[in-house]
């Protein structure tokens, strides 16, 4: 019964490292059929390739980075950073070989050239620095990283610029309300002073008719009072002459 496990063990191990063989072999295989398309610049075959090999191996370190430039050369830039991403993942084992550095060297060289294009200036000097960190010797990198850093000089200085002006722009704002505040108090006063000199204007002019008017009624009455005391008189004077 022990003998007969044993057999079955070793024939389960030995099925198993065939298919780990065979399935090595149609990851080379896409891998290699992708690199000769690469090389002719059908980016969009490669890619097919590329993703053949991972669907076999989806840890396949060489796999994953081929793709990523596949689709950098399509211009499929956020789906080359992810496929960056992962192979930055498996660092470590990229770091065991030189292939492996000169690789991994390559991956942030490429993701500071994704950074670049999308004007994230400091997530660009921070890949092309861990690049060259790998590989010292890449002008190429050396020359992106200086360009990564002016860019970044000039962008935070135009920031600086539209904060002040911002900053600038609010303040005058705050001033001119604060002048209108201060200014309507003076308005209000002024229209108030100016309608009080009328209102004091008109009530002396009726004051002054009402005056007017009482002087003249008096004068009127007065006059009638002498006009009648005179026709009494009158009519006095020729009674008494009569009489």
């Amino acid at each position: 019964m022990r003998s007969r496990f044993l057999f079955i063990l070793s024939a389960a191990t030995g099925l198993l490292c065939t298919t780990s063989m065979f399935a090595q072999k149609a990851e080379r295989k896409n891998v290699r059929e992708g690199n000769k398309l690469y090389e002719s610049e059908k980016y969009t075959e490669s890619e097919i390739a590329y993703r053949k090999s991972l669907e076999v191996n989806p840890r396949s370190v060489e796999g994953t980075y081929n793709l990523g430039n596949a689709l950098y050369r399509q211009d499929k830039l956020p789906e080359a950073a992810r496929q960056y991403q992962q192979a930055i993942g498996q660092a470590e084992k990229m770091m065991e070989t030189p292939e492996g550095r000169s690789r991994l060297a390559s991956v942030y060289h490429n993701m500071g050239n994704i950074f670049m294009r999308g004007q994230d200036y400091v997530q660009s000097v921070e890949a092309y620095k861990q690049s060259l960190r790998l590989n010292p010797s890449d002008d190429e990198t050396r020359y992106n990283l200086a360009l990564a850093q002016k860019l970044l000089s000039d962008q935070q200085s135009q920031d600086q610029s539209q904060d002040q002006q911002n900053e600038d722009q609010k303040e005058n704002q705050e001033q001119n309300q604060d002048q209108q505040q201060q200014q309507q108090p003076q308005d209000q006063e002024q229209n108030q002073t100016q309608q009080q000199p009328q209102s004091n204007e008109q009530m002396s002019k009726d004051n002054a008719q009402q005056i007017l008017d009482a002087f003249l009624q008096d004068e009127k009455d007065t006059q009638e009072k002498v006009k009648k005391a005179q026709q009494q008189h009158s009519q006095r004077r020729r009674v008494e002459k009569e009489w």
